[in-house]
């Protein structure tokens, strides 16, 4: 079996300096002992690890490391340039794998060893159940790579796949409960307390039955605009399911152009339409509005100084920035309304679903399925509560086929 014969350098001690050995040289990180030498060390071995032609070289006669399989695996996989999503999840799970077995021969793996992973991932109580089994599934994963690149036996992943998921009541696991759709009057409330730029990111979201990352990742280049039909065409750069259904195009209709059109003015076409870059400077125009005393001249100087060193936003929006700036909105809302109108906590990952349910009630469930790019009717059924709302109109309206005139029942 081949062999990765380049494993992590050893931080190294020479006097009071921690430095590496790499292809025959030094490198030196720093003072031993010190916080910088430790961050430059973790930083040299996170590059060799994005580089993988000079971490995994292959020579024949050996067995490779379980840390060396996961570092070549993220490497790939990274190459190929798939969703930052799926990256993160295998990398994810690569810490937990590595963490236990890390200094372990791949063929010496085994689904016991399989299992105490799984353990571990439990104890964490960090992943509900569906997440631990998913993980376990792309261990699989990573070894069917390895397999692939003959450095693990084939007998060797084929026995880890016999082990089964964990199934539900499993003791020591959770399952968090089915994600529902967020009601239209709940959003209305919120909308107010919205910088504009969020508050168009979650209409449109709601309209269209967009993906979060979907809405935050637009970019002015991704609009066609030039169609002549009415419509403008939103084609994301990647979507979760492109693999399946190839690249997705979403159209425009009047409402979404209305919103979306003050943010495509005077940007490149790589620029992000939706920034919070753009937000701040509308919350900041907000209060300077609201404001209600004059400002001090300490205070005056106090600006001055920070507009010579503006604070730095990112260009983009992102699934933890685009929540929070929703949770500030319900937040500051919830200071100012009486104790009866409190607005319920809620996230833009449930505004999915709440457009999968109300295109399914008013066109039905091939349309729901065809807006949100499913690739079965199933999975939009998990997505919308279409059918619930059916069978609760039904209930109101049913009358007892049975009963007698005048009685009771009905």
């Amino acid at each position: 079996m081949p062999k990765l014969n380049n494993r992590y350098p050893k931080n190294c001690r020479d006097r009071n300096q921690a430095f590496s050995w790499h292809k025959g040289k030094r490198v030196f990180h720093g003072v031993w002992g010190s916080p910088e030498a430790e961050k430059n060390y973790k930083r040299f071995i996170a590059t060799l690890i994005e580089n993988s032609a000079s971490l995994v070289q292959v020579e024949k006669g050996g067995c490779a490391f379980i840390s060396e399989l996961a570092a070549g695996f993220l490497a790939d996989l990274e190459s190929k340039q798939r969703s930052r999503t799926e990256f993160l999840h295998y990398r994810s799970t690569v810490g937990y794998l590595v963490g236990v077995y890390g200094n372990l021969a791949v063929n010496d793996f085994s689904p016991k060893k399989l299992k105490v992973v799984r353990d571990q991932m439990v104890k964490s109580g960090r992943l509900c159940r569906r997440m631990v089994n998913d993980y376990t599934g792309l261990i699989c994963r990573i070894f069917d790579w390895g397999v692939e690149e003959e450095l693990v036996q084939p007998n060797i992943e084929h026995a880890l796949r016999a082990v089964k998921a964990l199934p539900k009541g499993t003791p020591g696991t959770f399952d968090n409960p089915p994600r529902e759709e967020v009601p239209d009057d709940v959003v209305a409330a919120t909308l107010p307390f919205l910088a504009p730029t969020v508050r168009a990111m979650v209409v449109i979201q709601r309209l269209t039955g967009c993906r979060p990352s979907e809405i935050f990742g637009m970019r002015v280049g991704d609009i066609d605009r030039n169609r002549n039909n009415g419509l403008w065409y939103y084609t994301p750069g990647f979507h979760k399911t492109e693999q399946y259904i190839g690249k997705k195009t979403i159209p425009f209709g009047k409402p979404e152009q209305e919103l979306i059109a003050p943010y495509l003015e005077g940007k490149k076409p790589g620029e992000a339409v939706f920034s919070p870059r753009t937000a701040m400077v509308e919350r900041n125009a907000e209060r300077n509005a609201n404001r209600k005393t004059k400002r001090s001249p300490s205070h005056e100087a106090q600006m001055k100084k920070r507009a010579k060193k503006p604070s730095v936003y990112r260009e983009f929006y992102n699934r933890h920035s685009y929540r929070r700036a929703v949770e500030y909105g319900i937040e500051k809302g919830n200071k100012t309304l009486p104790r009866d109108r409190q607005i319920p906590h809620w996230t833009p990952y449930l505004l999915r679903n709440s457009a999968a349910t109300a295109i399914e009630l008013e066109h039905g469930l091939d349309e729901a399925q065809a807006q949100l790019g499913h690739t079965s009717a199933n999975m939009t059924k998990r997505y919308s509560s279409a059918q619930l709302k059916q069978r609760e109109k039904l209930a109101r309206e049913r009358r007892n086929p049975f009963a007698t005139e005048g009685s009771e029942a009905d």
